[in-house]
């Protein structure tokens, strides 16, 4: 009886002991990725001070070293949060508390910065869902890699991904994770970064404007419509796009590359930023069909061709939106389609408020773009506020910055501006 007895309770111990056991930390995890515009988002748990957890829409944000959350966000994770006007910022309460974010149950920290941009919006950008980013500081220490055609987003230790495709070396900002690829563009060497978590590639206005005068036939438009809409800055009706024939981006020879002209204040921030001269940027648009791995520790990157479909991305209802804080969506613009108005009836200032009786306010600008996008010809209608009075406007579906249908001219003719 005594060694029953002695045995029951050897058993107990070890199966109390197991149950308090830490559990061991994965070395790499896969989420599902769903894209806002283009931009990559996955779920993310946040330890809380209380010991609980709390799950919110995280934005993968190589392209920017600075920690974002929103106020929320800040509260739950016990900040404090001091104002100057528009502008706030957060930080631990106690000195050196470091905080974590968990993505699929594998711990990653977040490096101590000297302040944490606390957005006044509920999200950290205009009309997304995504309460807190992960930036370049952050990511860098890990390996990554995003599967645009799996819409999956892997994320591990240092050595613990095995990545695929074609590579090439990338040049690292050691101060804070940015990232520039060797490029050609018309046999001129440049570099130009890469960003997974934006929708707009971008050169130069300078460079913008020597090939666009080179090439008049290549595609052309004035207008930032659907994934180059992005809701946070004014002048976007007045912003040129253009399909670039040929870029040699590393490894890749990409074809009919959309860009827009970046003005020289906002390329001098993005300079700084880089640490190095830099033509542009590619932006997840221009990646769709690949597994795009980042191997930081070896400044490497891989591209691993999953498909080759061509999205059109630019068949859309030509509208320039901007959210507004008051979960509605003002019309700043309307995109001109073969020297008209794409959308005649419509003029700027007036507020979108439903697709085909589908309501827009409390939705992502992605969403809202998914709705305005089709097929050339197809018709949208649109539920308008102008000055306190609703009406319904029928617009079509065009299709922008690419050859118009039937043309078997020159490649790139340009039409559309």
């Amino acid at each position: 009886m005594r060694f029953t007895a002695a045995l029951v309770a050897l058993i107990l111990t070890t199966a109390v002991l197991a149950q308090n056991a830490p559990t061991s930390q994965p070395k790499s995890v896969t989420v599902p990725i769903t894209l806002d515009q283009n931009r990559v988002v996955i779920d993310v748990d946040l330890p809380l001070p209380d010991g609980s957890t709390e799950r919110v829409r995280g934005w993968v944000d190589n392209g920017n070293p600075d920690l974002y959350m929103s106020q929320r966000v800040a509260g739950l994770l016990g900040l404090d949060v001091s104002c100057d006007g528009q502008i706030c910022s957060g930080k631990p309460k106690s000195p050196g508390v470091s905080l974590e974010i968990v993505i699929g149950g594998m711990k990653i920290s977040l490096p101590a910065m000297r302040e944490i941009k606390v957005p006044l919006a509920p999200a950290i950008a205009p009309s997304m869902s995504a309460e807190i980013n992960i930036p370049s500081s952050v990511l860098r220490n890990y390996d990554v890699l995003i599967n645009f055609p799996g819409r999956e987003f892997t994320i591990g230790l240092p050595g613990s991904l095995r990545f695929n495709g074609v590579k090439s070396k990338m040049l690292v900002n050691a101060s804070n994770g940015l990232i520039q690829i060797s490029s050609k563009m018309e046999n001129k060497n440049y570099d130009l970064g890469l960003d997974v978590g934006s929708s707009i590639s971008f050169l130069s206005e300078e460079l913008f404007d020597k090939l666009s005068n080179a090439h008049p036939n290549w595609p052309h438009m004035t207008g930032a419509v659907g994934p180059f809409n992005t809701g946070e800055f004014g002048d976007e009706p007045k912003w040129k796009l253009m399909r670039v024939d040929r870029v040699q981006y590393g490894p890749l020879f990409l074809t009919d590359v959309a860009v827009t002209g970046l003005p020289k204040d906002r390329m001098t921030l993005f300079e700084e930023r880089a640490g190095i001269p830099t033509a542009g940027l590619l932006s997840a648009e221009a990646l769709m069909n690949y597994r795009v791995g980042l191997d930081y520790a070896h400044s490497t990157v891989y591209f691993d061709i999953g498909r080759t479909i061509k999205f059109p991305g630019f068949d859309v209802v030509g509208l320039i939106l901007r959210p507004d804080d008051d979960n509605r969506f003002t019309i700043l613009g309307v995109a001109d389609f073969d020297g008209k108005p794409s959308v005649p009836d419509v003029q700027a200032g007036d507020h979108l408020l439903a697709v085909d009786d589908i309501p827009v306010p409390d939705s992502t600008l992605g969403q809202v773009w998914s709705l305005l996008e089709g097929s050339p010809g197809q018709e949208r209608k649109l539920t308008i506020e102008r000055a306190g009075k609703q009406f319904t406007v029928v617009a079509k579906v065009q299709h922008f910055l690419g050859d118009a249908p039937g043309n078997d001219e020159a490649k790139g003719k340009s039409k559309k501006n």
